[in-house]
């Protein structure tokens, strides 16, 4: 992937985000954090970055002194002017008198434009740790000798950033051909709105997002949750990052080798020019990622524990209580026989059998089910094509959905799988299985609201909501599986790389979608009228009502417009 794109995206259960984020500062206790997290070297270098680049008020009466100074010297100037005057008249009267030249107000040349670019950079780039140069000369407005009009700019950021109860948060992960980062969109089911909140700047091209509550290594047995969002990118390391934190410098936490330490690279094979297209990339360790990670995981049954995947063929378990930047807890680098781990997932379900199996996926194109303590037993099924993405099935914690490059979806009983002990994994039946899209099915998510209710997004450029009816969403034994497309749309989007129900029960039909363009909308299915026929009256038979219809379709963008009334919709 590249150029412009929302790669992935997560939502902040309603309630868990900061009323009033807070504001990032740099002070000595935050410099020693800094300095210990980014490992040997890198606090003494951010000191000297930051030498001379903020000024104290004991150097503005030196700065003033020096004001005066000039002050003084400039009306000695205008008296020893007045006493020459005379003189220079004279002389100028014997000399022939010269227009003077128009002035040319395009002539930008006094400004020397064309040296900015010549000026020394000085310092060094250290991944998230190059962001000290964003710090600015003067701490606030207040503090600007040069800016008389002051305003109390805290007091209406506050105002801004302040988040209602009802208020939900979307983070994406987005990059652009210069520029990666996180951002932060609130969204109002109420209001029908959808604003950025705040962002933070990334080092690297994000891949996958996920949200967690724990908030790091604390002398308390039950730390305060918080909101946290992890990070995998090309960059082996992953960022924990502050959710409540606006204008973050650094990561929170992060899991892996130190910034300030040369991270191993893929490198060319011979000197040749067709030997130096082949890459030799870097051995897998127990320790640490040493190559992008696809996919992160985390389950509230073990707030302590991220579940990572990456394309180093290994799958991590990391303990987040140790102090950053941490080893992996456990490492496997035999569940997909060493190929790139495309995908993880920890089972959220808070049955005992259950709660800790996860489910993965790899190029080998095999998906597996194995319990974290006992990686040998897995069970898992041989699959016809590359696989995007999978999910348990909140409503069944033996089930789990599967989609594929070729643009199906599958759906599987892990009881019916084979274990990998007796050798290749074999095909196996599927309970069901969706046409799901034209070209890679890219985006997977199954709705925690309303059993038998799937959201999927593709290459196509098309979100659509499925519909199943069987003995289990029905309460009717014996009952016939009937399968049908509740609703679709191009949103406009581009291509579909992720989408997300909302886990907030007041939006139970509410999608976040984002793809190539690079932009991110919430579609509330509940405002299409096949969506409303389909899954109303599931939702009256658990004692709830859904909403009232939206205008536009249900469809909400950042800017507040509506989407295109032209694009196709079921």
């Amino acid at each position: 992937m590249s150029g412009t794109l929302i790669s992935s995206l997560v939502w902040v259960p309603r309630g868990r985000s900061a009323p009033q984020p807070k504001k990032y500062t740099i002070d000595e206790e935050e410099l020693e954090r800094v300095g210990k997290l980014g490992g040997p070297g890198v606090l003494e270098k951010l000191r000297e970055e930051m030498e001379g680049m903020d000024v104290g008020e004991g150097d503005w009466e030196d700065v003033e002194a020096e004001a005066e100074d000039d002050d003084e010297d400039s009306e000695d100037g205008e008296d020893g002017e007045a006493e020459t005057a005379e003189a220079d008249e004279d002389v100028k009267m014997d000399e022939d008198p010269k227009p003077a030249a128009p002035s040319d107000p395009n002539d930008l040349s006094a400004f020397k434009m064309d040296e900015y670019d010549q000026e020394e950079s000085k310092g060094v780039a250290m991944g998230a740790f190059a962001n000290v140069k964003g710090l600015t000369f003067y701490r606030d407005n207040n503090e600007d000798p040069y800016i008389t009009l002051k305003e109390d700019d805290e007091e209406l950021e506050r105002e801004e950033l302040a988040l209602l109860p009802t208020d939900s948060m979307i983070v994406s992960a987005r990059t652009t051909s210069d520029l990666s980062s996180l951002d932060f969109h609130a969204y109002s089911d109420v209001d029908e709105n959808l604003w950025a909140h705040h962002d933070l700047m990334l080092p690297a091209f994000p891949l996958c997002v996920e949200w967690l509550d724990f908030p790091g290594p604390s002398k308390s047995d039950s730390p305060q949750a918080g909101s946290y969002i992890a990070v995998g990118s090309f960059d082996p390391s992953i960022e924990i990052w502050d959710a409540d934190m606006v204008d973050g410098l650094y990561p929170h936490a992060i899991l892996g080798p130190s910034p300030s330490l040369e991270k191993p690279e893929a490198k060319p094979l011979g000197t040749g020019k067709k030997k130096r297209k082949q890459l030799v990339q870097p051995s897998a360790n127990a320790q640490y990622h040493v190559q992008p990670v696809l996919s992160l995981s985390w389950t509230p049954n073990h707030r302590n524990l991220l579940l990572s995947g990456s394309a180093d063929g290994t799958i991590k378990l990391w303990d987040l209580n140790q102090e950053s930047p941490m080893p992996a807890l456990r490492s496997w680098d035999k569940v997909h026989g060493g190929e790139k781990v495309q995908a993880v997932e920890w089972n959220k379900t808070t049955t005992a059998e259950m709660n800790k199996a996860v489910l993965s996926a790899g190029w080998d194109r095999t998906v597996k089910v194995w319990d974290s303590r006992a990686v040998d037993d897995a069970i898992g099924v041989k699959v016809a094509s590359d696989v995007e993405c999978v999910r348990w099935d909140p409503w069944e914690p033996t089930s789990f959905f599967v989609s594929l490059e070729n643009g199906l979806i599958l759906a599987y009983d892990s009881r019916t799988l084979s274990s990998s002990k007796s050798g290749p994994l074999a095909p196996a039946q599927a309970k069901y299985t969706l046409s799901a899209h034209d070209g890679a099915a890219s985006a997977l998510d199954i709705n925690p609201h309303i059993r038998g209710c799937i959201a999927t997004g593709g290459m196509d450029k098309m979100v659509k909501v499925w519909n199943i009816l069987d003995e289990e969403t029905e309460g009717v034994k014996g009952r016939k599986r009937e399968i049908s497309l509740a609703t679709s749309r191009d949103l406009g989007l581009g291509k579909i790389f992720t989408a997300r129900w909302s886990p907030d029960a007041e939006s139970p039909l509410a999608i976040a979608a984002a793809g190539s363009k690079a932009n991110i909308q919430v579609w509330d299915v509940a405002s299409n009228p096949g969506a409303r026929k389909a899954f109303g009256e599931r939702l009256r038979k658990h004692g709830r009502q859904l909403g009232e219809i939206k205008k536009g379709g249900g469809v909400i963008a950042v800017d507040g417009g509506e989407d295109d009334e032209s694009e196709d919709e079921v």
